[in-house]
């Protein structure tokens, strides 16, 4: 007791000079089942505490939840033993065994750890299963035979659990020890020397266990070994410990193996029955069972790698002999790890919807993948399907970040079904999957989108305000407000162009521009395109303007669309007749035309035409042309002449589309003096509108249609004009006729007058002249006798002295006219030139007088086939406009009729 006082006391020594460096938590050391009153440690001068100030400032210690051993003494403050330590009941089988305790200092309360650490003394001995032991061994027991005894048990730990075996002196047995492993050893009673039953029916021996503790205790068991005179052979394995191995997935009632026990008796001695030890647990048993007579080892419940991976089946043999002997044998059954189980794969975290402009690498979700498999089965393998546009980083062991792989769109892919897939690295492998549903939510990155980017509408001329004339849709795949879209018409830098001729000038105040808004409106929800107004193709032939549409995004995003009006002509002018060339009317140039197309919409017959023919002229003579014009296009304006009276055959027929009035056959004196013919001239229109003329034709002696030809102002132009050569021909034969006359009535001064006139005739020029500023549209039949129907606005030249058979078309292009501004000089329409007819060609005898049509990028000629090319060197720049100069030297133009 001493020695062992001495050692406390230098154990507290040593706590004591851990203090300091321990950061104030004292530390003692106290030897198990030491006496109550055994002074552990100077507690209040370890805390620094002066002598009586341990009980002045109550120092007590607090052992929460459990019942104290120690306690502090009051008047000396030092930690002493207040009941029994067992360290065996405190820690068990634990090593080291440390009780962790407060102390408590009052005024002023402070609170300190103290570390208890008891330490083992060999205070249990040995002990067996139980203290007699009963074997049976045959008197013919073979030296050598061994039989398994069960080993004992110490409750310490360390050195004083180490046990070592002995067995009593015997002549006949000796004792074996061996270990199965570091913390398992066999004791094996061997029989050294056969027995003889009646020498020694019964062996009383003792085996005595003694652990390694100073001083050593020990443990004894009784063997008491009866010695059997007739079942002198036990049954026996092949081998003594069996290894299998069994897949952890085999069903319950598979049998995995089968003992075989040998019994070298005969009879009833060699028969033997199987069975587990008795050692065995109940679990276990549930889990296997043995045929006692086959031997055979089945199993009984579920196997599980997870749970337990392998299992010590302890096999016993015994025949049914009188003792009955048994053989023993162990088999140890390890389980195979199957792929029997799947991976999982858990959502820990998901952050949706996803902005559709979210950046790469945006985590949307967190996963945890495991298998509770181990090695190549629990190994797994993660995706993400389909592979686009999200993907897995791994974060560390089983966890995963479902990150932005790829831009996203939400007006291509407004949802996406996500499938984390994981695979474990099993044969076959198995697979998981967790679905996840990631919205995408809009922003506002798509502007509104026209489905054309120039719209052609046809409009016709006439329509009710407030007709509906197209429906414009604009699509805008954002959603909510982002994909609302407003509709309006933008008249920025958009004007109005007019109708070709006067009728473009005249639409506003003689400037041709108007905002587009005041003549169509657009709904702003629903895109339908209004007429504020009736349109007229007179006045308005195109309406170029643009739509805008705009969404309700933050920040608004807008698209544009062009719109191009065209205003489809409706036969709503008749024909209008013109007066005849050179006359008075003629003179009054715009004023004229525009009475003349006055006249027609009213619907009145014109004033009677007067025209002079030779008796004698030949068949196809032109006498007159009638001249009209409508202002219409197209089909609606293409006239047609026709003779309503006198009907049959009379001596006149007029042109079908030239107007020209010739004589049908020679003219003889049973025409009478004097024809009264009646012309409509007709457009083509549905329904068609007519305008009636009257032409009187005197017929006179050649000399006197001469003279009166030459005297009368008011000859039609088209009659001296498509004369030409014919013309002078007949001149050339009524000279003769004056001869004659001269010479019978000897009237020299007629003869005289008739030779100036007839010189005038035939070698003065001819006057033509451009026509006046009219709004005349002419559409000519095209080679295959169909309509071509153009959008371009056109000019006439019209030819004052009886036209060629056709006329000259000019047309400009299909754009709006410029805004007004003051016209250059060389861009303003020339006076009226000359025109000569010679052989049916006519020639614009002005070489130095042009006329421009701006633009002149699509000039040309339509409706017939021009037999030159446009000069191309004539092109020029007239202030900010590209035109067309065409020299009136080059226009020598020899046309078919139509």
């Amino acid at each position: 007791m001493g020695e062992r006082c001495c050692a406390a006391v230098v154990r507290v020594l040593v706590l004591q000079a851990a203090w300091a460096l321990s950061g104030g938590q004292v530390r003692y050391s106290v030897p198990e089942e030491a006496k109550a009153g055994t002074v552990v440690g100077r507690l209040a001068q370890d805390l620094g505490l002066e002598a009586g100030e341990a009980e002045a400032r109550r120092l007590r210690l607090v052992a929460p939840g459990r019942r104290a051993s120690v306690e502090v003494s009051g008047a000396s403050g030092a930690l002493v033993v207040s009941s029994r330590l067992d360290r065996e009941e405190l820690c068990g089988k634990s090593a080291p065994c440390a009780l962790r305790l407060e102390v408590l200092l009052e005024r002023p309360l402070r609170v300190f750890h103290v570390q208890l650490e008891v330490t083992d003394i060999n205070d249990n001995a040995p002990v067996f299963p139980a203290a007699r032991k009963n074997l049976s061994l045959s008197e013919n027991s073979p030296p050598g035979f061994r039989f398994p005894l069960e080993g004992a048990s110490d409750a310490d730990i360390g050195a004083n659990a180490q046990l070592t075996y002995a067995l009593s002196p015997s002549e006949h047995f000796s004792l074996e020890v061996k270990s199965k492993d570091e913390n398992k050893i066999s004791v094996l009673l061997v029989l050294t020397k056969p027995l003889d039953r009646e020498t020694i029916p019964v062996h009383r021996l003792v085996l005595t266990a003694t652990d390694g503790g100073r001083p050593s205790l020990t443990g004894t068991m009784e063997l008491v070994i009866s010695v059997l005179d007739v079942n002198d052979n036990p049954p026996q394995f092949n081998q003594s410990l069996y290894k299998v191995q069994l897949p952890e997935n085999t069903s319950p009632g598979t049998v995995f193996f089968q003992l075989t026990a040998t019994d070298k008796d005969e009879g009833i001695n060699q028969e033997v029955y199987y069975s587990f030890s008795d050692t065995f647990s109940d679990k276990i048993q549930d889990l296997f069972k043995i045929d006692g007579k086959s031997g055979e080892i089945r199993t009984a419940g579920q196997l599980d790698f997870e749970d337990v991976q392998s299992y010590d089946l302890e096999i016993e043999a015994r025949d049914k002999g009188t003792p009955s002997l048994s053989g023993h044998c162990s088999v140890n059954l390890k389980l195979l790890d199957m792929n029997d189980n799947a991976p999982e794969v858990w959502v820990t975290s998901l952050s949706v919807p996803v902005p559709e402009d979210a950046s790469l690498g945006t985590v949307v979700a967190l996963l945890s993948v495991s298998d509770r498999d181990s090695g190549e089965n629990g190994r797994v393998r993660c995706w993400v399907w389909p592979a686009s546009p999200f993907g897995l980083e791994a974060t560390f062991a089983g966890s995963y970040s479902l990150v932005l792989r790829e831009a996203l769109d939400r007006e291509r892919v407004s949802e996406y079904e996500v499938e984390v897939r994981a695979e474990d690295g099993g044969a076959p492998a198995l697979r998981a999957s967790r679905g996840l549903r990631v919205p995408v939510s809009d922003v506002n990155d798509n502007a509104p989108l026209f489905a054309q980017a120039v719209y052609t509408v046809l409009a016709r001329e006439n329509n009710a305000a407030g007709a509906e004339l197209a429906r414009l849709w604009a699509r805008d795949p954002d959603e909510a407000a982002n994909g609302r879209v407003s509709y309006s018409v933008w008249d920025g830098g958009v004007g109005v162009g007019g109708g070709g001729g006067a009728a473009g000038s005249s639409s506003s105040g003689g400037s041709g521009w108007r905002p587009a808004s005041s003549y169509v409106s657009v709904d702003a929800e629903s895109g339908r395109l209004w007429a504020l107004q009736p349109l007229d193709y007179e006045e308005l032939q195109v309406l170029q303007f643009e739509v805008r549409a705009v969404d309700a995004g933050e920040p608004p995003l807008s698209g544009n669309a062009t719109v191009q009006l065209f205003v489809l002509d409706e036969n709503d002018n008749a024909p209008a007749l013109l007066p005849p060339a050179g006359s008075a009317a003629e003179a009054g140039g715009v004023a004229a035309a525009e009475a003349a197309l006055a006249l027609a919409g009213a619907g009145s017959e014109s004033g009677t035409l007067w025209a002079w023919a030779a008796w004698g002229a030949p068949a196809g003579q032109v006498v007159a042309k009638i001249r009209a014009v409508d202002a219409d296009s197209g089909y609606n304006a293409w006239l047609r002449y026709e003779l309503w009276e006198p009907r049959g055959k009379g001596p006149f027929r007029v042109g079908l589309y030239s107007g020209e009035v010739s004589t049908a056959r020679a003219l003889d004196e049973a025409d009478g003096p004097r024809q009264r013919l009646l012309i409509v001239v007709r457009d083509h229109g549905e329904p068609a509108r007519s305008a009636t003329a009257t032409l009187s034709v005197s017929l006179l002696e050649a000399a006197e249609a001469a003279l009166a030809a030459g005297s009368s102002s008011s000859l039609s132009a088209v009659s001296r004009s498509a004369a030409g050569v014919e013309l002078g021909a007949g001149v050339a034969s009524a000279a003769t006729n004056v001869w004659l006359v001269v010479a019978i009535c000897a009237v020299s001064s007629l003869f005289l007058l008739a030779v100036v006139l007839y010189g005038a005739s035939r070698w003065a020029p001819r006057a033509a002249v451009l026509s006046g500023p009219g709004p005349t549209t002419l559409v000519c039949a095209s080679e295959v006798g169909s309509w071509s129907y153009s959008q371009r606005h056109s000019r006439s030249l019209c030819v004052a002295d009886g036209a060629a058979k056709s006329d000259l078309m000019v047309f400009s292009p299909n754009f709006p006219p410029p805004p007004p501004a003051p016209a250059a000089k060389d861009t303003q329409p020339e006076p009226s030139a000359l025109l000569d007819t010679v052989s049916g060609n006519t020639l614009l005898s002005s070489p130095t007088r042009t006329k421009s049509f701006c633009p002149s990028r699509c000039a040309g000629f339509a409706g017939i086939r021009a037999p030159f090319p446009l000069p191309e060197s004539d092109e020029c720049l007239t202030g900010s406009s590209r035109c067309l100069r065409i020299s009136m030297a080059h226009l020598h133009v020899p046309f078919e009729g139509i």
